[in-house]
């Protein structure tokens, strides 16, 4: 289904600005500072303006959520716990995702310029949303950057019918030259888990080789779907399995094996992640990286077309056109998804935002 067709088809299509406006104020009223509020709300849209709607407003609920348990921090105190030349740790005291990795890559950003590379190391936040946020903050800064984000086991480990490891997601950007910078970001599961509650939320049903219901068994009902499936198998699972040594277990915050083992706080929500840029001037011609990633993409396009395959597109392209149309259009949302916002306003008294059309 086309953009165009998919805003047709939503109950309420708003424009970002007001969707900012109205997440800010939910999350003030909630007891966050401005600052903060903002932040959330500005990552937040920006993937519900690049076509991630699994991880843009749909999520205000859980973060609510997460505030009611006790599991996010309305006012964190963030500590640096470790700085060297080069890296640094963010002790984020259970802060908002957006609020601790969005400082973290701000960090690794200011390390590069001075070390050449700069890496911040987060323990203790919460969902992290979506990390091409981040990794492009780098990149509009002219440079490489990588992202990772560990949770909690939701996905199955490859050989097993059982949630084991989480869909733990990876994004890398660089800049780019006349296209703009080139921007991955992915799960390691075949379907990021915020996509199946999405598909429950909407009552869409999802394909096949998507998941496991709480049995075992592969489905394609969206009420059942509740495990995801690692994307390729042992290969997707491995990278999960390494991200969370890498982050969790390098911040000395584990989170799967407890929750594994059935540790009194195994299953509260807690998340780890790393932020690391590469200052591209320390290595080499920027102008000259630019000038060879489209080059790249230029050749990577030119090449024959697979059979009944269509066009050949760059990690981060359909996104960037979606952001495009959806700027210009309006976000469409779909009709659960208003009415569960609607809820949210009335609870904090906040003013809905207005329909764009």
């Amino acid at each position: 289904m086309s953009e165009s067709a998919r805003a047709g088809a939503a109950a309420t299509t708003t424009t970002a600005d007001a969707l900012r406006r109205f997440t800010r104020d939910v999350f003030v009223r909630a007891g966050m500072s401005d600052v903060d509020a903002a932040t959330v709300a500005d990552v937040l849209v920006w993937a519900d303006l690049r076509g991630v709607d699994s991880h843009g407003v749909s999520r205000i609920s859980m973060y609510l959520r997460l505030i009611d348990d006790g599991d996010l921090n309305l006012r964190p105190a963030i500590k640096i716990g470790t700085e060297t030349a080069a890296s640094v740790l963010v002790d984020a005291d259970r802060a908002a995702g957006p609020i601790a990795m969005t400082m973290a890559m701000g960090a690794a950003v200011r390390k590069a310029r001075d070390a050449g590379v700069g890496l911040a190391l987060v323990r203790a936040t919460t969902h992290t949303a979506a990390l091409g946020y981040y990794t492009l903050m780098a990149a509009q800064e002219g440079m490489a950057a990588i992202a990772l984000a560990a949770s909690g086991p939701f996905m199955a480990y490859h050989g097993t019918r059982v949630a084991g490891v989480s869909t733990n997601p990876i994004s890398i950007a660089v800049p780019g030259g006349e296209r703009g910078p080139v921007v991955l970001d992915m799960s390691t599961g075949v379907v990021a888990r915020g996509k199946l509650v999405q598909a429950r939320k909407i009552g869409q049903p999802i394909p096949p080789g998507w998941a496991l219901d709480r049995n075992g068994n592969p489905t394609t009902d969206p009420q059942e779907a509740l495990i995801p499936l690692p994307l390729g198998g042992p290969k997707g699972s491995g990278l999960s399995l390494m991200i969370e040594l890498i982050t969790s277990l390098v911040v000395s915050n584990p989170i799967i094996a407890g929750a594994l083992e059935g540790a009194a706080d195994g299953n509260r929500h807690r998340q780890n992640g790393l932020a690391l840029a590469i200052n591209l001037r320390r290595f080499g011609e920027p102008e000259a990286f630019r000038a060879e990633v489209d080059r790249l993409i230029t050749a990577l396009k030119a090449l024959p077309h697979a059979a009944g395959g269509g066009e050949v597109l760059m990690p981060g392209e359909r996104g960037s056109r979606t952001l495009a149309e959806r700027t210009r259009d309006g976000i469409p949302l779909p009709r659960a998804i208003v009415e569960e916002l609607r809820g949210v306003a009335a609870r904090f008294s906040v003013t809905m935002f207005p329909s764009a059309l």
